[in-house]
């Protein structure tokens, strides 16, 4: 059983003593830290889960009490860490999502710049949602309320606090930077990486650091290419840990943005923040707001296609993986899934099964009485 399938059986485990909130939290630690850390935090829930099982002595309740105490040492260890000054880094990296992040920390780490390099990592998703406002915590809850009423399955999603404190805190890494240290920005040709881009250059518009942009998508292919074989990344998160150290080695010969550069991608983010739209796409190699429906006839004619083949209902889940891969820009299946309910209530799609997730329900396209 590898580390995460160990992680989900024991919170599987608490989660039969009534500790999901708990169990929301913690899973929120281990994406923010090493495999060494979340090692030896499974190896403290194995223990005291083993000795509940051998000592009869040991109850339940003490279970989840220690079971707590655990969490709580685990909390009180990373604000610390986090709280340690940046003294050692020399530059800051920005990154969208856990998965650009995890693959860019291990290339550092390969090549011994995990010390003097500094990920900063935006979890969420800029493809959709409202963005009026997201520099200040009044338009963080209004675009947390919106996510939390439309999304199903994003556990952070479901407590405010949770949203909220992880986007102040990347926000304040941010602007906590060093003028000395120059910044570079990771981003890939598609509308939530790009979206992103926008808001980071908004965000350090006031900031008089060396600013390096690197496209990717573009970069990926400049370097891996081959006349055999053409390579298009969806997002950076699908760039491997030897394909990255060679990007990142390649990067220091990159010329750094420039200010009219800079002026374009902030008020790029101006227009976006302006727009009363919940959809992004990317398209002629810029963001534009669409209305949040924009993919609703695509689903439909992919949901009749399947059920041409298919005859009755199908799971929601075989109906949103066939969608999300073959649109070409990063969607996200939580909006498609979303757009789905949607179509449910419109009376386009009937459904069998409770929507609190795609795997629980299935649909098909509406039958004649």
């Amino acid at each position: 059983m590898n580390l995460l399938s160990s992680l989900s059986a024991i919170y599987d485990r608490i989660m039969k003593k009534g500790a999901e909130d708990l169990i929301n939290d913690l899973k929120r630690l281990v994406q923010r830290s090493s495999e060494e850390e979340a090692k030896t935090l499974l190896l403290n829930f194995m223990l005291h889960i083993n000795m509940q099982e051998e000592a009869d002595s040991y109850t339940e309740k003490e279970l989840v009490q220690n079971l707590k105490k655990t969490y709580r040492n685990f909390v009180e260890y990373k604000e610390k860490q986090s709280k340690q000054p940046d003294k050692d880094f020399k530059a800051a990296h920005i990154l969208s999502g856990p998965s650009s992040a995890g693959g860019f920390k291990l290339a550092l780490e390969e090549i011994s710049a995990e010390k003097t390099d500094k990920i900063i990592a935006f979890s969420d998703i800029f493809t959709y949602g409202p963005l009026t406002n997201l520099h200040e915590e009044s338009g963080q809850r209004n675009r947390h309320e919106w996510l939390r009423n439309h999304i199903n399955g994003d556990y952070e999603y479901e407590d405010s606090e949770i949203y909220l404190n992880e986007f102040k805190d990347v926000l304040e890494q941010v602007a906590s930077v060093p003028p000395e240290w120059p910044i570079t920005i990771w981003t890939g040709d598609n509308v939530h990486e790009q979206t992103l881009l926008r808001f980071v250059m908004f965000l350090l518009k006031d900031k008089e650091n060396e600013i390096l942009i690197i496209n990717t998508t573009s970069l990926y292919k400049k370097l891996f290419d081959t006349k055999e074989y053409s390579y298009q990344l969806l997002h950076t998160g699908e760039i491997s840990i030897d394909k990255w150290t060679k990007l990142y080695k390649k990067s220091k010969e990159l010329q750094p943005s420039s200010v009219q550069e800079k002026e374009t991608y902030i008020e790029g983010w101006k227009a976006l923040g302006a727009s009363t739209d919940l959809l992004r796409v990317w398209e002629g190699n810029s963001v534009k707001s669409v209305e949040e429906g924009y993919y609703d006839d695509y689903i439909i004619d992919c949901a009749k296609r399947i059920q041409d083949k298919k005859k009755g209902f199908m799971k929601s889940a075989r109906l949103i993986g066939e969608i999300i891969g073959h649109l070409e820009d990063y969607v996200g299946d939580g909006f498609i899934e979303y757009r789905v309910r949607k179509l449910v209530l419109d009376g386009i799609f009937d459904i069998k099964g409770i929507p609190k997730g795609m795997r629980f329900y299935s649909i098909r396209t509406r039958q004649p009485d």
